[in-house]
Protein backbone atom coordinates (compact mmCIF):
# COMPACT_ATOMS: atom_id res chain seq x y z
CA UNK A 1 0.00 0.00 0.00
CA UNK A 2 2.74 2.54 1.01
CA UNK A 3 4.78 1.51 -2.52
CA UNK A 4 1.15 2.18 -4.33
CA UNK A 5 0.74 5.57 -2.13
CA UNK A 6 4.35 6.43 -2.64
CA UNK A 7 4.33 5.72 -6.89
CA UNK A 8 0.89 8.32 -6.85
CA UNK A 9 2.33 11.04 -5.21
CA UNK A 10 5.15 10.44 -7.85
CA UNK A 11 3.08 10.33 -10.87
CA UNK A 12 0.89 13.27 -9.65
CA UNK A 13 4.07 15.70 -8.97
CA UNK A 14 5.42 14.57 -12.23
CA UNK A 15 2.33 15.35 -14.33
CA UNK A 16 2.21 18.95 -12.13
CA UNK A 17 6.02 19.63 -13.45
CA UNK A 18 4.94 18.62 -16.51
CA UNK A 19 2.39 21.60 -16.86
CA UNK A 20 4.41 23.77 -15.60
CA UNK A 21 7.36 25.84 -18.27
CA UNK A 22 8.08 29.68 -18.59
CA UNK A 23 5.87 31.50 -20.24
CA UNK A 24 6.81 34.58 -21.98
CA UNK A 25 4.45 37.42 -23.79
CA UNK A 26 5.80 40.18 -25.96
CA UNK A 27 4.98 43.57 -24.62
CA UNK A 28 4.53 47.09 -26.08
CA UNK A 29 4.69 50.00 -23.86
CA UNK A 30 5.63 54.00 -24.96
CA UNK A 31 7.78 56.82 -23.52
CA UNK A 32 7.54 60.55 -24.47
CA UNK A 33 5.61 58.63 -27.83
CA UNK A 34 8.18 56.13 -28.64
CA UNK A 35 6.87 52.78 -29.25
CA UNK A 36 9.26 50.05 -26.78
CA UNK A 37 8.72 46.63 -26.82
CA UNK A 38 9.84 44.29 -24.45
CA UNK A 39 9.45 40.11 -22.89
CA UNK A 40 7.70 39.45 -20.17
CA UNK A 41 8.99 35.77 -18.43
CA UNK A 42 7.62 33.95 -15.63
CA UNK A 43 6.94 30.08 -14.64
CA UNK A 44 3.04 29.14 -14.98
CA UNK A 45 3.23 26.75 -12.32
CA UNK A 46 1.27 29.02 -9.87
CA UNK A 47 -0.77 32.11 -10.30
CA UNK A 48 0.70 33.25 -6.93
CA UNK A 49 2.23 36.87 -7.32
CA UNK A 50 6.42 36.78 -6.95
CA UNK A 51 9.00 39.34 -6.71
CA UNK A 52 9.56 41.02 -10.30
CA UNK A 53 13.23 41.85 -11.32
CA UNK A 54 14.11 44.30 -14.28
CA UNK A 55 16.57 43.22 -17.07
CA UNK A 56 18.24 45.67 -18.98
CA UNK A 57 20.15 45.03 -21.91
CA UNK A 58 23.60 45.80 -23.04
CA UNK A 59 24.87 48.57 -25.66
CA UNK A 60 23.64 45.90 -27.98
CA UNK A 61 20.10 46.13 -27.38
CA UNK A 62 17.65 43.85 -26.75
CA UNK A 63 18.90 40.35 -28.21
CA UNK A 64 18.61 36.68 -26.83
CA UNK A 65 21.54 37.64 -24.46
CA UNK A 66 19.53 39.32 -22.42
CA UNK A 67 15.81 37.91 -23.06
CA UNK A 68 18.07 34.23 -21.72
CA UNK A 69 19.05 36.04 -18.46
CA UNK A 70 15.38 37.20 -18.00
CA UNK A 71 14.30 33.54 -18.84
CA UNK A 72 17.20 32.02 -16.21
CA UNK A 73 15.36 34.28 -13.64
CA UNK A 74 12.07 33.03 -14.22
CA UNK A 75 13.15 29.74 -13.97
CA UNK A 76 14.02 30.31 -10.14
CA UNK A 77 10.33 31.77 -9.26
CA UNK A 78 10.46 35.64 -10.63
CA UNK A 79 8.96 37.74 -12.85
CA UNK A 80 11.06 38.81 -15.30
CA UNK A 81 11.07 41.53 -17.62
CA UNK A 82 13.48 42.04 -20.41
CA UNK A 83 13.11 45.72 -21.61
CA UNK A 84 13.50 47.89 -24.66
CA UNK A 85 15.78 50.90 -23.99
CA UNK A 86 16.35 51.86 -28.08
CA UNK A 87 12.54 51.58 -29.04
CA UNK A 88 11.17 49.10 -31.76
CA UNK A 89 13.14 46.16 -30.21
CA UNK A 90 16.34 47.44 -32.04
CA UNK A 91 19.48 45.99 -31.84
CA UNK A 92 23.21 46.09 -33.30
CA UNK A 93 25.91 43.85 -34.54
CA UNK A 94 28.89 46.23 -34.88
CA UNK A 95 30.54 48.00 -32.35
CA UNK A 96 29.91 51.84 -33.89
CA UNK A 97 26.34 51.31 -34.30
CA UNK A 98 25.80 50.29 -30.98
CA UNK A 99 27.69 53.07 -29.13
CA UNK A 100 25.83 55.55 -31.35
CA UNK A 101 22.54 53.57 -30.09
CA UNK A 102 23.29 53.83 -26.38
CA UNK A 103 25.02 57.61 -27.01
CA UNK A 104 21.73 58.17 -28.23
CA UNK A 105 19.86 57.92 -25.22
CA UNK A 106 22.99 58.49 -22.31
CA UNK A 107 23.31 62.11 -23.61
CA UNK A 108 19.92 62.39 -22.40
CA UNK A 109 18.66 61.69 -18.62
CA UNK A 110 15.66 62.25 -18.65
CA UNK A 111 15.17 59.56 -21.61
CA UNK A 112 17.54 57.65 -19.90
CA UNK A 113 15.86 56.97 -16.90
CA UNK A 114 11.90 57.97 -18.24
CA UNK A 115 12.48 54.93 -20.46
CA UNK A 116 13.39 52.67 -17.66
CA UNK A 117 10.66 54.02 -15.40
CA UNK A 118 8.34 53.27 -17.97
CA UNK A 119 9.85 49.70 -18.02
CA UNK A 120 9.51 49.39 -14.59
CA UNK A 121 6.34 50.47 -14.30
CA UNK A 122 5.13 47.69 -16.79
CA UNK A 123 6.50 44.95 -14.56
CA UNK A 124 5.21 46.48 -11.34
CA UNK A 125 1.74 46.30 -13.08
CA UNK A 126 1.95 42.58 -14.04
CA UNK A 127 -0.68 40.77 -12.81
CA UNK A 128 1.67 38.31 -11.28
CA UNK A 129 4.25 40.73 -10.38
CA UNK A 130 4.32 41.62 -6.49
CA UNK A 131 4.87 45.25 -6.98
CA UNK A 132 6.03 45.97 -3.33
CA UNK A 133 9.05 43.31 -4.21
CA UNK A 134 10.60 44.87 -7.08
CA UNK A 135 14.82 44.40 -8.30
CA UNK A 136 16.68 45.43 -11.64
CA UNK A 137 19.59 44.12 -13.14
CA UNK A 138 21.59 45.04 -16.07
CA UNK A 139 24.50 44.20 -18.24
CA UNK A 140 27.13 47.08 -19.99
CA UNK A 141 24.72 50.00 -20.35
CA UNK A 142 22.15 47.90 -18.84
CA UNK A 143 24.11 48.00 -15.47
CA UNK A 144 24.36 51.49 -15.57
CA UNK A 145 20.96 51.70 -16.71
CA UNK A 146 20.41 50.44 -13.38
CA UNK A 147 22.19 52.60 -11.55
CA UNK A 148 19.94 55.85 -13.28
CA UNK A 149 17.11 54.40 -12.51
CA UNK A 150 17.87 53.72 -9.06
CA UNK A 151 19.49 57.39 -8.82
CA UNK A 152 15.82 58.74 -10.32
CA UNK A 153 14.45 57.30 -6.77
CA UNK A 154 12.48 54.20 -8.29
CA UNK A 155 10.85 51.72 -5.60
CA UNK A 156 13.23 49.14 -6.09
CA UNK A 157 14.82 46.46 -2.95
CA UNK A 158 18.32 45.63 -4.91
CA UNK A 159 19.93 46.63 -7.79
CA UNK A 160 22.36 44.05 -9.54
CA UNK A 161 25.28 45.31 -12.01
CA UNK A 162 27.45 43.45 -14.48
CA UNK A 163 30.34 44.57 -16.15
CA UNK A 164 28.74 48.21 -16.29
CA UNK A 165 30.01 51.91 -16.26
CA UNK A 166 29.23 53.56 -12.83
CA UNK A 167 28.00 57.00 -13.90
CA UNK A 168 29.04 60.02 -11.62
CA UNK A 169 25.95 60.79 -8.89
CA UNK A 170 25.17 63.54 -7.58
CA UNK A 171 24.89 64.01 -3.59
CA UNK A 172 21.12 64.49 -4.48
CA UNK A 173 21.18 61.27 -6.75
CA UNK A 174 22.79 58.67 -4.12
CA UNK A 175 20.41 59.70 -1.19
CA UNK A 176 17.64 59.07 -3.74
CA UNK A 177 18.81 55.82 -3.85
CA UNK A 178 16.53 53.32 -2.40
CA UNK A 179 17.76 49.95 -3.11
CA UNK A 180 20.59 47.73 -1.94
CA UNK A 181 23.24 47.79 -4.63
CA UNK A 182 25.74 44.99 -5.68
CA UNK A 183 28.34 46.02 -8.57
CA UNK A 184 30.19 42.74 -10.47
CA UNK A 185 33.42 44.30 -12.35
CA UNK A 186 36.48 42.17 -13.82
CA UNK A 187 38.91 43.69 -11.95
CA UNK A 188 40.91 43.97 -15.56
CA UNK A 189 38.24 46.01 -17.15
CA UNK A 190 40.26 49.05 -19.24
CA UNK A 191 36.67 50.08 -19.71
CA UNK A 192 36.08 50.83 -16.17
CA UNK A 193 38.31 53.75 -14.64
CA UNK A 194 39.30 53.86 -11.40
CA UNK A 195 38.39 57.42 -10.64
CA UNK A 196 34.67 56.57 -11.74
CA UNK A 197 34.85 53.32 -9.61
CA UNK A 198 36.22 55.88 -6.47
CA UNK A 199 33.75 58.60 -7.51
CA UNK A 200 30.76 56.13 -7.26
CA UNK A 201 32.16 54.29 -3.66
CA UNK A 202 32.42 57.76 -2.33
CA UNK A 203 29.29 59.07 -3.01
CA UNK A 204 27.18 55.70 -2.23
CA UNK A 205 29.09 55.63 1.00
CA UNK A 206 28.60 59.25 1.94
CA UNK A 207 24.75 58.76 1.20
CA UNK A 208 24.68 55.38 3.55
CA UNK A 209 23.43 53.43 0.55
CA UNK A 210 24.54 49.85 1.11
CA UNK A 211 27.04 48.87 -1.41
CA UNK A 212 28.89 45.43 -1.97
CA UNK A 213 31.54 45.51 -4.95
CA UNK A 214 33.27 42.78 -6.10
CA UNK A 215 36.31 43.15 -8.06
CA UNK A 216 36.97 39.54 -10.01
CA UNK A 217 40.49 38.97 -10.92
CA UNK A 218 41.32 38.67 -14.35
CA UNK A 219 37.92 39.30 -15.75
CA UNK A 220 37.78 41.88 -18.49
CA UNK A 221 34.54 43.69 -19.87
CA UNK A 222 31.52 41.23 -21.37
CA UNK A 223 32.74 38.56 -18.41
CA UNK A 224 29.09 37.13 -18.49
CA UNK A 225 28.55 36.76 -22.04
CA UNK A 226 29.51 33.77 -23.79
CA UNK A 227 30.63 35.17 -27.40
CA UNK A 228 32.10 38.20 -26.39
CA UNK A 229 34.95 37.36 -27.73
CA UNK A 230 33.41 37.55 -31.08
CA UNK A 231 31.90 41.01 -31.12
CA UNK A 232 34.59 42.61 -32.84
CA UNK A 233 35.91 44.87 -29.90
CA UNK A 234 38.75 44.37 -28.45
CA UNK A 235 38.82 43.93 -24.04
CA UNK A 236 35.46 41.79 -24.02
CA UNK A 237 36.12 37.81 -22.56
CA UNK A 238 34.11 35.57 -21.52
CA UNK A 239 35.07 34.52 -17.83
CA UNK A 240 33.38 31.36 -16.82
CA UNK A 241 34.49 31.67 -13.37
CA UNK A 242 33.31 35.64 -12.33
CA UNK A 243 29.94 34.68 -14.58
CA UNK A 244 28.84 32.09 -12.01
CA UNK A 245 29.80 33.71 -9.13
CA UNK A 246 28.62 36.74 -9.85
CA UNK A 247 25.18 34.95 -10.54
CA UNK A 248 25.15 33.24 -7.58
CA UNK A 249 25.73 36.55 -5.59
CA UNK A 250 22.73 38.17 -7.27
CA UNK A 251 20.32 35.25 -5.89
CA UNK A 252 22.13 35.86 -2.27
CA UNK A 253 21.11 39.12 -2.53
CA UNK A 254 17.46 38.28 -3.95
CA UNK A 255 17.08 35.86 -1.27
CA UNK A 256 18.04 38.45 1.49
CA UNK A 257 16.08 41.61 -0.03
CA UNK A 258 12.78 39.64 -0.96
CA UNK A 259 12.44 37.62 1.94
CA UNK A 260 8.81 38.61 3.89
Amino acid sequence: MLRTMLGLCAAISACQNAGAEVKTEKVEYKFDGVKLIGHMYYDDATKDKRPGVLVVHEWWGLDDYAKSRAEMLAKLGYVAFACDMYGDGKVAEHPKEAGEMSGLVRKNQDVWRGRAKAALAELSGFELTDASRLAAIGYCFGGTTCVQLAASGADLKAIATFHGALPKLTADDARAIQAKVQIHNGADDTFIPAAAIDSFKKALTEAKVPLEFVNYPGAVHSFTVKNADGKSNPGMKYNKDADERSWAAMKKLFDEVFKK
